[in-house]
């Protein structure tokens, strides 16, 4: 094992300290007493349910949540009008950066109601909790302004609003316009079903759509001068399918089709899939997506349809980083997990009903912090949080913001985030980046542990190159 890690690892056996010192008490009251208002700004976002890259009314209203508390912000970053950057800057010292999204997830709504109602009003929904986590990690990045200004600390504090997480990869060009460059450290959270801050990697990921084009004929009098652009879809999921026996087991390709023709009785001269394709290893997912084109370009030859793609997006995997997580672990074990009243345990056990497994739940579990764990495979989803951790020290946690048990992208978790135990859930985050922050901005040799263990890592020669390559976000995505 590598000397950096091993010493981190050991220092995972030290004693946590369960004293706050009055200046973090402040902190933690002033999140305690705007928790309302914090939620009531969240609670905007979650009924604006704005998809990726058309979050406008979620960006403003962040933008100006920060600005009113004296953040210098420069919108429509990056080439994304949706982004934005809101900067605190007293004295000289390191730059801490906090990460907030707010996009909502196309074709899933619901309201606050542990029974399954969708919305008539919407499209969308915030299936991921990214309204808790714009509004959590902006109320940390003010809490902790004031704190600076308390306490006649210096530093720059950098909130990013990153717009179209869900498969958009807004933060790849956030890092490829060189926006974290002159950062020593960022931060960032994620709603879940339960505590946690570990040193977790995440699947990279890279998408695109699929587009064949055929010609159109009478389906029923005319078949033989039709050329189907749906034929070519299929065969190429088909192809795919297949493909999967011979990929690695770690492999994850998936995908939907968004157009596959108007009417049964007219073949489609069009048709469009659209592929995710991941693994642990960023290599592993480029090699991978090359045989899916692959697949794409036989399904065209077959049924005498054309092809091309748009690569949508790309991520890479999460460079987990001890020494940084070692920091938020503590403080998260010291601000505890969300304890229910007696009104949320009853939503809590209506909602556990819905679930495939309700028998598995653990609901006090949403009370406790999971042990830490170092785990360097990913597992699970992908985030564009990993461009960001291989360019600067990344850390970050998950509060339970929805019931335990409950899944991501998924109607129930919509709902908890609409309720007090999303608000709960928010706080418990918008601590522990706090006092996180505060930690980092006091103690120049924990940034100085962190950066080797980011540069031991990567490895000598590394050199950041987006898997999306050179092209502009794609701001019509989700149209």
């Amino acid at each position: 094992m590598q000397p950096i890690l091993t010493t981190l690892l050991l220092a995972l056996t030290l004693p946590l300290t369960a004293q706050f010192t009055p200046p973090e008490q402040a902190v933690l009251t002033e999140l305690d007493t705007r928790s309302d208002r914090y939620f009531e700004v969240a609670k905007q976002i979650w009924n604006f349910a704005e998809v990726g890259y058309q979050e406008a009314q979620s960006s403003e209203l962040l933008q100006e949540t920060l600005a009113a508390e004296g953040f210098t912000v420069a919108a429509g970053v990056a080439d994304m009008p949706t982004a934005f950057t809101a900067t605190f800057t007293r004295g000289e010292g390191p730059t801490i950066g906090i990460l907030g999204e707010y996009d909502a997830l196309p074709g899933i709504t619901q309201t606050d109601s542990p029974e399954r109602k969708e919305r008539a009003d919407l499209t969308a929904g915030h299936a991921c909790g990214h309204h808790l986590f714009g509004t959590g990690s902006a109320a940390a990045a003010i809490a902790v302004k004031h704190w600076m200004e308390d306490n006649d600390v210096a530093g720059t504090l950098r909130f990013y609003g990153c717009p179209a997480e869900e498969g958009g990869a807004g933060k790849v060009y956030l890092v490829r316009a060189g926006l974290f460059d002159d950062v020593d450290a960022v931060i960032h959270w994620h709603p879940s079903d339960g505590n946690s801050a570990d040193a977790a990697s995440s699947l990279s990921n890279k998408s695109a759509k699929f587009r064949f084009y055929g010609v159109s004929a009478h389906a029923a009098s005319a078949p033989e001068n039709g050329r189907s652009a749906l034929d070519g879809v299929e065969a190429m999921n088909y192809m795919v399918n297949m493909l999967r026996e011979h990929m690695t087991m770690e492999s994850r390709t998936h995908y939907v089709i968004t157009r596959g023709g108007e009417a049964p009785n007219v073949i489609p001269d069009f048709a469009e899939v659209f592929y995710y394709v991941r693994h642990p290893d960023m290599a592993m997912v480029a090699q991978n997506f090359e045989r899916v084109v692959k697949c794409a370009e036989g399904a065209a030859l077959g049924t005498g349809t054309t092809m091309d793609y748009e690569v949508i997006h790309g991520a890479y995997n999460l460079l987990p980083n001890v020494t940084l997580s070692q920091v938020m672990h503590e403080n998260l074990s010291q601000v505890g997990g969300v304890s229910y009243t007696p009104e949320e345990q009853a939503f809590a056990e209506q909602i556990a009903t819905t679930f495939t497994d309700p028998g598995s739940t653990e609901l006090a579990s949403a009370g406790t912090v999971d042990s830490f764990r170092v785990i360097r495979t990913g597992q699970g989803g992908s985030t564009d949080v990993g461009d960001v951790s291989w360019v600067v020290p990344t850390v970050g946690l998950r509060t339970a913001t929805w019931v335990p048990g409950t899944s991501a992208h998924s109607w129930q978790a919509i709902a908890a985030g609409g309720t007090s135990i999303g608000q709960k859930g928010m706080t418990v985050a918008a601590k522990t980046m706090a006092l996180t922050a505060m930690d980092l901005m006091q103690q120049p040799e924990l940034l100085a542990r962190a950066r080797a263990e980011l540069l031991e890592q990567r490895g000598e020669g590394f050199e950041y190159q987006a898997l999306l390559g050179d092209r502009e976000p794609p701001l019509d995505y989700r149209e």
